[in-house]
């Protein structure tokens, strides 16, 4: 499993050659490119985009080039699709339903593929009981999208959720049925659970670790220069090495 280490600071791109997970959202003041050193992926950042705006402001073909722009820092292997969550928060955001968001979410993702995109775009399984997820499953085959031919399917809704059995049963079932999962959010106690079954996962959860026990990396802890390490690269890589 690829372990990607979530992060909202670009310039780490360009000092750990560790598998790097970056919001589209961080990149939108950025006017250049950097010299990444190692292979990273891009999220859609569809999460703020429904809780600050109740629904997406970009279309399919601003959404792509946006990501063509910031494919021009090497190394990027796939985007995620510009899915609809289905958290209760999210539906009371949009004012739509389950069946409306995976209805989008589908949509969504066939148009981006049938847009001039020079990065590889991953299809996201969104619902929040494992029935929803079946049916959003049967949703991307009835439009002719085959997600066990698809190199990487995103699970979405679950980063809040992703210690639960609930989720496990989930990952359980699609990987009995050969997809190749990506767990948006999945942390130490989701990988124990069902990590051998995914493909990959990512996490940020170092960030908001050391911002609320106030902690400090290895470096910092006895001369600290910040209240945290919140942004700190040297804590964010003995982090990820305690999890892997």
């Amino acid at each position: 499993m690829e372990f990607y280490l979530g992060t909202h600071v670009l310039n780490h791109l360009e000092k750990t050659d560790v598998p790097l997970f970056i919001s589209r959202r961080a990149f939108d003041k950025r006017k250049s490119s950097l010299d990444a050193l190692g292979s990273w992926a891009l999220d859609s950042g569809g999460f703020s985009e429904l809780r600050l705006n109740g629904g997406w402001t970009l279309n399919a073909q601003e959404y792509v080039d946006r990501v063509n722009r910031i494919n021009e820092t090497p190394n990027l292997t796939w985007a995620a699709q510009q899915d609809w969550m289905c958290e209760e928060v999210m539906l009371e955001k949009t004012g739509l339903t389950v069946r409306e968001h995976q209805r989008r979410t589908v949509d969504n993702f066939i148009e981006l593929r049938s847009l001039d995109c020079d990065v590889p775009i991953i299809p996201v399984l969104q619902g929040y009981t494992l029935d929803e997820y079946k049916e959003c499953f049967e949703m991307f085959e009835a439009s002719g999208v085959d997600l066990r031919a698809e190199p990487v399917v995103g699970l979405g809704s679950v980063c809040r959720r992703q210690n639960t059995e609930d989720i496990e049963r989930i990952v359980t079932c699609f990987h009995a049925k050969d997809l190749r999962l990506h767990g948006f959010g999945v942390k130490t106690l989701g990988l124990k659970r069902y990590g051998e079954m995914l493909e990959s996962a990512d996490s940020l959860a170092w960030s908001f670790g050391a911002r609320y026990s106030q902690s400090h990396c290895s470096i910092h802890r006895e001369n600290p220069t910040t209240k945290n390490c919140a942004n700190c690269l040297t804590y964010a890589l003995e982090w990820r090495e305690k999890v892997v």
